[in-house]
């Protein structure tokens, strides 16, 4: 099968074309290297030094022996967009590439502006990509559950059966989202699903809980096939700023009562449900809807694990809640559609919190300690964040 990765040099995206190029499929990738360029703007790296992508591409050719096509551009370019589409010719496209934190959405109304105009214009660039191109087109698209909020009733796989005044219908679940970023990924449910049923469209929206972990089958094979391992208050999640807090001796921060409740998968998890969405594609003018996630723990049983798997002493500190959100709240998920369909799930476990720890030791050295704590808060609405470049990231 060919597939094109789009935002294949990312933290997901890269570990993701490996595994399907491994997988047998003749993989593309497309990037326009925005993800480096935030980089530049907070004045933070990686955890876990990484290649560029030709020698990602190189090294992956000296270790498999398999060759990963790239394609650099802006898929706010409508023109690449549709020439890149036309010329490699997919049967799925896998749409990663957009502004994926929401903590950098809610820095100020540049970045939230940003943020929205980047991922809905980019992805529906590639919608009208697929229609002009092939129509059978697969688009397998990272959502997130974030588009959801907390409601006070199950979440189900995207859609729900309603009555109302004596009526029934099918319907897209309700969404609530969280910030400037998970409204940018409703707007592209919302699009998508038009899409499909407009024109034929075949879409795979695959909701996503926090991911975790460094290292695939692939990336570990050599140190150039590495992926990020983000850490900071913006991009960073909760699991690995917690292990780098960790072994640096440093309490683990709590944002509120920690009762916030989330859905957590491993990387290595995330991977397969992409092979699997790709290789069993949505139906002519279905909007196909997967929660993606293995598992949910509250913030404060996240810390708690951490905490006790860790062999030094560690302590947990509880910090004001930069976020406008619920603390206590219900929360029960469906996520049975990718597991039909063969998933395995990894479940968070010592081994997996132990190769973490693994990981930041090696690296400790490359930790910027300033930039472990919340910096930007939902409530404030003018600049909280100096760009040293003057401008954002080039989208």
């Amino acid at each position: 099968m060919q597939i094109l990765v789009l935002g294949g040099d990312g933290y997901l995206g890269w570990p993701t074309a490996l595994h399907l190029s491994a997988a047998g499929h003749d993989v593309a990738v497309n990037d326009n290297f925005a993800r480096r360029g935030y980089d530049e703007e907070m004045g933070v790296d990686s955890l876990v030094p990484i290649a560029t992508l030709d020698e990602r591409i190189a090294a992956w050719k000296d270790v498999s022996g398999k060759t990963i096509n790239a394609y650099v551009g802006d898929l706010c370019d409508p023109e690449f967009t549709h020439s890149m589409v036309g010329d490699f010719r997919p049967q799925a496209i896998v749409q990663y590439a957009e502004q994926r934190a929401a903590p950098y959405s809610m820095i100020d109304q540049a970045h939230a502006v940003y943020t929205q105009t980047n991922n809905v214009v980019g992805t529906l660039n590639v919608m009208y990509a697929i229609a002009d191109t092939d129509i059978d087109i697969h688009l397998v698209k990272l959502g997130t559950m974030g588009e959801y909020g907390t409601p006070n009733i199950d979440i189900e796989e995207g859609w729900i059966e309603i009555e109302h005044k004596g009526r029934k219908d099918r319907m897209i679940y309700p969404k609530r989202p969280g910030s400037f970023y998970h409204c940018s990924k409703v707007h592209d449910s919302t699009n998508i699903e038009f899409g499909c049923r407009t024109w034929g469209m075949r879409a795979t929206d695959l909701n996503q809980g926090v991911v975790y972990g460094s290292d695939t089958e692939q990336t570990a094979l050599d140190p150039r096939l590495a992926t990020r391992f983000d850490y900071d208050g913006v991009f960073g999640t909760v699991l690995n700023r917690m292990t780098i807090q960790a072994v640096l001796g440093h309490p683990l921060t709590v944002y509120g009562n920690g009762s916030q409740t989330r859905g957590l998968i491993n990387l290595v998890d995330t991977v397969e449900c992409i092979r699997l969405a790709c290789e069993s594609p949505a139906e002519r003018g279905e909007f196909r809807v997967f929660n993606q996630l293995t598992e949910t723990m509250s913030v404060r049983q996240i810390a708690e694990t951490v905490a006790r798997e860790y062999p030094g002493d560690c302590t947990i500190e509880h910090v004001d809640n930069p976020r406008v959100e619920a603390e206590d709240h219900y929360y029960n998920v469906t996520y049975q559609a990718l597991e039909e369909l063969g998933l395995q799930p990894t479940l968070l476990g010592t081994t997996l919190i132990e190769q973490l720890f693994d990981v930041v030791e090696r690296y400790k050295d490359r930790v910027d300690v300033a930039a472990i704590r919340p910096t930007v808060r939902w409530r404030d609405t003018t600049s909280q964040l100096h760009d040293p470049s003057g401008t954002l990231a080039k989208a």
